[in-house]
């Protein structure tokens, strides 16, 4: 089922909300990818080689992924990859401190991030299929 591009937007809708906030919550990190000089220490750190390109890779997917989900394109695929996409992060983080918590730097931020991801990916299946 194709929704409208205002039903995309229905904020009466719990399942819109969620959709958004994580398409919404990834456009600071693509920012920081192209923009903020120390993003490339993480990837340097986390042993991506070489960090640079694997930095612009994750700022492209991100920008893309954030299209997808804020504006209800290809939801379940959106929503699968972020969900992958995330949980690749939560492993450099973890890579990097070895912490959990996200409020000591580790990597409990991005795991609740891929698994929002993963249920609006589940959501959108059931309500429309693949290409949802």
């Amino acid at each position: 089922m194709t929704q409208t591009l205002a039903a995309n937007f229905n904020l009466l809708n719990e399942f819109n909300i969620l959709r958004l906030i994580c398409g919404l919550f990834l456009i600071p990190h693509l920012y920081a990818k192209f923009y903020v000089p120390a993003a490339l220490g993480f990837f340097v750190a986390a042993g991506f080689k070489p960090p640079k390109f694997w930095m612009y890779l994750a700022g492209a997917i991100e920008a893309l992924l954030a299209i997808g989900l804020i504006f209800g394109i290809f939801v379940t695929i959106a929503g699968a990859v972020a969900a992958i996409h995330l949980a690749v992060a939560a492993v450099g983080v973890y890579r990097v401190t070895g912490k959990y918590l996200w409020n000591i730097g580790g990597y409990e931020f991005c795991l609740f991030w891929a698994i929002c991801c993963a249920v609006v990916a589940m959501h959108a299946y059931y309500a429309g299929g693949i290409w949802n």
